[in-house]
């Protein structure tokens, strides 16, 4: 067979390459080892696709060149997206944040872009496997498990290692490799946090409690969102942003009272409700359970066990026992809880990869290899990876979109 583009992967950026290519009369397929075409699109937000984000900016993407994206999300916005939506008449909504949803169902997302790539006579097949790559002096020479395939350009839109039970695989990586690229070191990124240790055991049975607002820091990075407690350590919104900016051995604090100075508050409360246990009053601003817990952390320790704030206080004391000082103290702790991470999840719970193809062989506007022309990279398999609420979708719009445009 042979074709204008090859595009090797039928997720959010392929699929979006695919239809600005075929829009322009290229002749197009796309191919995917998966047996359903975009399965990360069909499992985003809980079923409903948070497909866009109308804050997106190069600010919420992380990146070894942090200029890189600003090219392709400035020409293709979360408004030219949301344009296509509402074109084809599905229903969304803003949960928070600028985080879009589809009303009904995520499937709408894939139906819509395969009705496109019908209408631009775009080819794509789910089940094709590719087994070598080989360039050619008119392009690129594909073998596929459906047969060999000879492509003028060919658009690596394979994804990252986020999620290997949906098909997730280095086959983007290998490739790039192959052809003379750089790999930046690739991690799991938006994912939960695990605890080890005596850390575990401190927070295990606590899994389940939530808290609807807290803000996780990292340096200078910081998020404010939901914290969830699981059986293996932390999650939710607030884990998950803050875990692509953490590693091993980095400082993570959380501030559980987030609008407010918690030791002002506890002193106030002190003035309010004298015979109050601390526990007690804790529990009416934080989950029950954390706050009895929180309470045993800091002042059941045994003074030999290293603890690194042991107070002369007791839990059960009413609040008029405590000192200023005391209080004060206890506040720190809770506008800067020290956790002590021991790894994440993995790629198994990940929604993204960080890292990936180095962008310094690629170009801005087009997405083209430098090395090799006509080969293009796009979406999770380049180094460029977004916060949580939709900016990963837009940037794979916006890369495929950049790649379509020229390929």
């Amino acid at each position: 067979m042979k074709l204008d583009v090859l595009i090797i992967g039928a997720g959010a950026a392929g699929l979006m390459c695919a239809i600005a290519a075929g829009q322009r009369g290229r002749s197009v397929l796309v191919v995917d080892h998966a047996n359903k075409v975009g399965k990360k699109i069909l499992m985003s937000g809980g079923g409903r696709c948070n497909f866009t984000n109308t804050g997106a900016t190069p600010a919420n993407y992380l990146s070894a060149n942090p200029h890189f994206a600003k090219s392709a999300l400035a020409r293709y916005t979360p408004w030219d997206f949301i344009a296509l939506v509402e074109k084809h008449r599905i229903a969304y909504h803003e949960k928070e944040l600028g985080q879009l949803f589809c009303d009904d169902s995520s499937k709408q997302i894939v139906r819509m872009l395969l009705d496109e790539c019908a209408a631009a006579g775009v080819t794509v097949e789910a089940s094709c496997g590719v087994q070598r790559v080989r360039k050619t002096p008119e392009g690129f020479s594909v073998t596929t498990t459906r047969g060999e395939v000879h492509a003028q350009s060919l658009v690596i839109a394979s994804g990252g290692l986020s999620i290997p039970s949906m098909g997730a695989s280095g086959f983007g990586y290998e490739l790039a490799r192959q052809f003379g690229h750089a790999v930046l070191p690739t991690r799991a990124g938006l994912v939960p946090l695990t605890l080890s240790g005596k850390h575990q055991e401190h927070y295990q049975d606590l899994a389940g409690v939530a808290l609807p607002a807290v803000e996780t820091r990292v340096g200078k990075q910081s998020f404010r969102a939901g914290l969830l407690f699981t059986h293996r350590g932390l999650s939710g919104p607030a884990i998950l942003q803050i875990s692509s900016y953490w590693q091993p051995g980095d400082d993570l604090r959380i501030d559980l009272l987030p609008d407010q100075d918690a030791g002002a508050w506890l002193v106030e409360q002190r003035a309010a409700r004298p015979a109050a246990e601390l526990k007690t009053v804790l529990g009416d601003a934080l989950p029950k359970r954390l706050a009895q817990r929180l309470c045993e952390q800091w002042f059941l320790a045994p003074q030999d066990s290293g603890h690194p704030w042991p107070l002369p206080a007791y839990e059960s004391w009413p609040m008029r026992q405590y000192r200023d000082a005391e209080l004060v103290q206890v506040g720190g702790q809770l506008n800067a809880w020290p956790i002590t991470a021991s790894g994440t999840e993995g790629y198994r719970t990940a929604e993204v990869t960080l890292g990936g193809v180095d962008t310094d062989g690629l170009s801005s506007s087009t997405l083209q290899s430098k090395l090799v022309p006509g080969l293009y990279f796009i979406g999770e398999v380049v180094d460029v990876t977004g916060w949580l609420g939709g900016y990963n979708f837009q940037w794979a719009w916006a890369s495929g979109q950049a790649a379509g445009a020229v390929v």
